[in-house]
């Protein structure tokens, strides 16, 4: 049987010693190149043919969500599995938006590496079970909070980097106003501060 042929990007060289040796004895897979870089990566495609790319989502030149788009656009046989520190929903749903056939952690053991592999190889779609579970979370958070129309104008005015006094200028209320409903949607959210508002704000499609 064949092996299948990997490509390892990741800006951090450890990782890819420690991938490469946790796939060296399998005789279904061969790590054929590696690269640092989002412009080593691709100019590595353009002379080989690969049929697993395990992708870096923060690659120090280019997003790796970039990366994945222009891999599914223009190396058509060549799979891409996200390989990340992160589980946020919104990466998730971008690789796959992209063309990406799967999503890991970096804490991901071998056998489920290699199911992975195994798994977009027959055509099919991977995600860990973290990134299950962290998708069914940021599912099940959106359909249970909801905020007033109220509410989504002041998060909007709040994201835009207005203070308390300037959105109470805008919407001619009290800056007290504003500020219990600042407070109210950071237990809403169950954050403890502005940025972390906006940011799960934004996560769960309650503001662009």
């Amino acid at each position: 049987m064949k092996a299948t042929k990997i490509l390892l990007v990741d800006d951090h060289p450890m990782v890819i010693e420690g991938i490469s040796a946790l796939l060296k004895d399998e005789t279904s897979v061969e790590v054929i190149g590696s690269a640092t870089t989002a412009d080593a990566a691709l100019k590595f495609l353009k002379r080989t043919e690969v049929d697993v790319v395990l992708l870096d989502i923060n690659l120090p030149d280019q997003s790796g969500l970039d990366v994945c788009k222009h891999i599914s656009e223009n190396h058509k046989n060549s799979r891409v599995i996200a390989v990340s520190n992160q589980s946020l929903p919104s990466y998730i749903q971008k690789i796959t938006e992209n063309g990406g056939s799967g999503y890991l952690l970096k804490n991901t053991t071998k056998q489920e590496l290699l199911q992975a592999i195994e798994m977009v190889m027959l055509g099919k779609e991977y995600f860990s079970h973290e990134v299950i579970r962290a998708i069914r979370e940021q599912k099940q958070t959106s359909e249970t909070v909801t905020i007033t129309r109220r509410e989504k104008e002041i998060l909007e005015l709040i994201a835009d980097g207005n203070t308390n006094a300037v959105i109470a200028e805008k919407l001619f209320i009290s800056p007290s106003t504003v500020d219990t409903h600042r407070k109210n949607l950071i237990e809403k959210l169950e954050v403890s501060n502005t940025a972390s508002l906006i940011k799960k704000a934004v996560l769960l499609k309650l503001i662009e």
